[in-house]
C-alpha cells in the first residue's frame, strides 16, 4: 500500500527545507521599523554554520500596510536588503503576508476597524491587493522559495464557514499567482481543521490542496504522554500528506521556560527524525532567537515564555535545539534526502468518516474520540515496527494492505464495513477494537453487520452500558497467536468518562476465542473469512490509553506486533523492545535506510532482527556491530545491505 511522499518542487527541482521562522533579536515582530542590517547577517549566518537552508519570513502586517491601498516603502527596502542578506548566504525565505496574529496577540492594521477578515469584500479585496503588490515586489528575487498567505489566521480571523474561508483562500491565493508568484505557496493555517483535529474552525485541507502546493502542520501539543508528545509533529504530518500534497512541519518547538535543554533537544531530534519518517519535506523550527532584551515590549511582555523558543539565546549562541538541526541536516545529506521515498505498506490504520464529516444528529465529542484513538494507534503501531498507511474513508478505503486497524472504532458507514468485510474475505487480516464512544447520543456500535461479521452474538442492553469498573483489563492468551504464547498476559490501563468504559459482551458462535478477560469472558476473537480473517476486541483498548498519562510503551505495542506476524506483514527489519521503533526510506537508486529510533530515558544497546538475506551497513558503508547503540531518546540511521 502506498504511502504519502509528496514531494516539495522549487523552480522545476525537487527541494528540501530545513529551516527557522525568524524576527531579529533587535525588534521581533517590530524589527523593521529599527532593522539592522548587521545584526540580521550575523543571525542568518550562525543558523547556516548550522546546516539550516531557508527561513520563514513576516511581513508585519500594520507597519507594511500603514493605510489602505499603500504599502510602507521604507519598510519595504529593508525586507529587499534582508532578502539580499539571504542570497549573500546561500539561503532562501518564505514571506508571510498577513500578520496578523503572533505570539500570543493579534496585530490589527490601525484602519481595520472591526471588519470581517473573511466575509467583508473590501477588507478582503485589501488583503489580496498586498499580497498582491508585496509578491510583484519580490517574486523575481533568488531568495524568494515560497510565499504564505498568513500566520495562523484561525487564531487572528476566527472560525468561519467553510465556504467563506475557502473563498477568502481563493482570492489572495490568486491575487499571488496573479502578480507573478511562482513559487510554492500555501495558507500558514496551521492545519488544525475538522480533518486532523474533529473541530471545525472552516479550513479544510480538502479545499486547501485545490490552491496550495504544500501542507503546513503547526505543532504545539501539551501532553501527558512523552511518547504521544514525541510523534506529535509526525502524527499532524501523517493526517495532512493523505490529502496528496507535499507536507511542510511550518512551526514546531519549545520555550526554554517550559524544557530544560537536554530535553527540549530530545523534543527537536524525535519530532524532526519522526516526522521525515512520517513523509515531511520540510521542517521549520519556531523560532531563530530568544528576546530577552524585548521584555517590555508587547507580546513578550505579557508572555513572557515567548521570549525563550530560539534555536540560539539572546546572544546568539547556539542552544541545543540547533544542534539537533546540524545532526539532522548531516543525515539528509547522506542519504541524498530528495531522491528518497517512504516505502510501501501492508499495514493501513483506517480514518473513520466521522472524523471529517458531520453527519446528521452526530455528537462532535466523537469526532474527538476518533482522533485521540487513532493517534494512540499510531504511536502503537510504530512502537511495533509496524509502518502503518493511513486511508481514509472518506476517499474509499484502500484495498491493497494485508492488515487493516481500526482502533476503538464506534462509527463507520454501513458500506464501508461490508468493504472490510470482503477485504478479509480476498486474504487480509481485519482487526476492530469495540468502542461504544465517548456521548451518550446513540451510544454502543454502529457496526453494519456486528454479529456476521464478527461471528458472535452480542448480549447488549439497550440505552445501557457494560461497565468496566476495574483500572486495568488483563488479557490472558487461549493459544499462541502471532509469535505470542498461550498463557501471555497483555495488560491495558482503563481511563475515560462513563460513556466509554465499557466492554462489548459477545457470545462467540463461529469465532474462536483468542484471548479471555479477568473473569472468562472473551476479550479478543477471530473469525476465519474465506482467505483472510476478522479480528473483534471487546475493549477499546486504544481510547483509554489515549487518555491515560503516561501510557507509552504500552502492551498495545506488543497487541500490534502480534497482529503483523498474523498478518504477515513484511518488515525487513524489527527489534524485539517495545521501546524502540524501526521505519525506514527507499532512494531512488535502490539502496534502503533503516531508522531506529528510541522512546527509552536511559542508553539502550538493541539486536536488530533481520529477515532473510538482510543486513545492515553503516552510511558510510563500513559494516557496524550486530548491536545498534542508542543513547537516552536516540535515533541511529542504518544502511540496509
Amino acid at each position: 500500500m502506498r504511502r504519502s511522499a509528496s514531494k516539495l518542487m522549487v523552480d522545476g527541482a525537487r527541494a528540501t527545507w530545513l529551516g527557522a521562522n525568524f524576527w531579529s533579536r533587535a525588534g521581533g515582530p517590530l524589527m523593521w521599523r529599527t532593522y539592522d542590517a548587521a545584526l540580521v547577517r550575523d543571525e542568518l549566518r550562525v543558523l547556516r554554520e548550522h546546516g539550516l537552508t531557508m527561513t520563514r519570513s513576516f511581513f508585519y502586517w500594520p507597519d507594511f500596510m500603514p493605510e489602505p491601498n499603500r504599502v510602507d516603502e521604507t519598510l519595504v527596502a529593508r525586507f529587499a536588503d534582508f532578502l539580499d542578506a539571504h542570497g549573500e548566504l546561500g539561503l532562501r525565505t518564505v514571506p508571510t503576508f498577513l500578520v496578523g496574529h503572533m505570539s500570543g496577540e493579534n496585530w490589527d492594521p490601525a484602519w481595520r476597524d472591526g471588519r470581517d477578515l473573511y466575509r467583508d469584500v473590501w477588507l478582503v479585496a485589501q488583503q489580496a491587493w498586498f499580497a498582491k503588490t508585496m509578491t510583484r515586489r519580490f517574486h523575481d528575487h533568488p531568495a524568494v522559495t515560497g510565499w504564505l498567505v498568513s500566520n495562523e489566521m484561525p487564531i487572528y480571523g476566527g472560525s468561519a464557514d467553510r465556504d467563506s474561508v475557502s473563498a477568502w483562500a481563493q482570492l489572495i491565493v490568486d491575487a499571488v499567482r496573479a502578480a507573478g508568484g511562482t513559487q510554492p505557496v500555501s495558507l500558514g493555517d496551521g492545519a488544525w481543521g475538522i480533518e486532523t483535529t474533529g473541530n471545525d474552525n472552516g479550513f479544510r485541507l480538502r479545499d486547501s490542496v485545490r490552491l496550495c502546493d504544500f501542507l503546513g502542520p503547526h505543532v504545539y501539543r501539551m501532553e501527558n504522554d512523552v511518547v504521544r508528545q514525541h510523534y506529535a509533529g509526525a502524527w499532524a504530518c501523517e493526517l495532512a500528506a493523505t490529502f496528496g500534497a507535499p507536507v511542510v512541519l511550518e512551526e514546531f518547538g519549545v520555550s526554554s521556560d517550559f524544557a530544560a535543554d537536554e530535553h527540549a533537544a530530545h523534543y527537536y531530534r524525535q519530532n524532526l527524525h519522526n516526522s521525515l519518517l512520517a513523509g515531511a519535506v520540510g521542517w521549520i523550527g519556531w523560532n531563530n532567537t530568544d528576546f530577552d532584551q524585548l521584555a517590555d515590549q508587547d507580546p513578550y511582555r505579557h508572555h513572557a515564555f515567548e521570549m525563550h523558543f530560539g534555536l540560539t539565546d539572546a546572544t546568539g549562541h547556539p542552544k541545543a535545539q540547533l544542534h539537533e538541526f546540524t545532526a539532522f541536516a548531516e543525515v539528509l545529506r547522506a542519504v541524498d534526502i530528495d531522491r528518497c521515498a517512504r516505502p510501501d505498506s501492508d499495514a493501513a490504520l483506517v480514518v473513520s468518516s466521522y472524523l471529517e464529516s458531520e453527519y446528521p444528529f452526530t455528537d462532535p465529542s466523537d469526532r474527538t474520540s476518533i482522533a485521540d484513538a487513532l493517534r494512540q494507534a499510531y504511536v502503537s503501531a510504530k512502537l511495533a515496527d509496524l509502518p502503518v498507511a493511513l486511508t481514509r474513508e472518506s476517499d474509499g478505503v484502500a484495498g491493497d494492505a494485508r492488515l487493516y486497524l481500526l482502533p476503538a472504532t464506534k462509527q463507520l458507514l454501513a458500506p464501508t464495513w461490508h468493504t472490510l468485510e470482503r477485504l478479509a474475505e480476498q486474504g487480509s487480516c481485519v482487526y476492530v477494537s469495540y468502542s461504544p464512544g465517548s456521548s451518550d447520543v446513540q451510544r454502543g456500535p454502529w457496526y453494519a453487520r456486528l454479529n456476521g461479521m464478527f461471528g458472535v452474538e452480542h448480549q447488549l442492553r439497550y440505552g445501557l452500558i457494560d461497565e468496566i469498573e476495574d483500572e486495568e483489563v488483563v488479557f490472558t492468551l487461549t493459544r499462541d497467536f502471532g509469535g505470542l504464547d498461550k498463557g501471555r498476559q497483555l495488560r491495558f490501563p482503563v481511563s475515560g468518562n462513563a460513556n466509554c468504559r465499557a466492554y462489548l459482551p459477545v457470545h462467540p458462535v463461529d469465532a474462536e476465542v483468542l484471548a479471555t478477560d479477568a473473569p472468562g469472558r472473551p476479550a479478543l476473537l477471530l473469525r476465519r473469512n474465506g482467505s483472510g480473517s476478522i479480528l473483534l476486541c471487546t475493549y477499546p483498548i486504544e481510547l483509554f490509553a489515549a487518555q491515560t498519562p503516561h501510557a507509552n510503551p504500552s502492551d498495545l505495542g506488543v497487541l500490534y506486533t502480534a497482529l503483523a506476524e498474523h498478518a504477515q506483514v513484511r518488515r525487513p527489519v524489527t527489534v524485539d523492545d517495545t521501546r524502540v521503533a524501526v521505519d525506514g526510506l527507499v532512494h531512488e537508486d535502490g539502496r534502503r535506510f533503516v531508522w531506529f529510533v528510541s522512546q527509552a530515558d536511559a542508553p539502550l544497546t538493541i539486536t536488530p532482527r533481520l529477515a532473510a538475506g538482510v543486513g545492515l551497513v553503516d552510511l558510510d558503508g563500513g559494516d557496524p556491530d550486530e548491536s545498534v547503540r542508542l543513547p537516552p531518546f536516540g535515533v541511529a540511521v542504518r544502511q540496509i545491505r
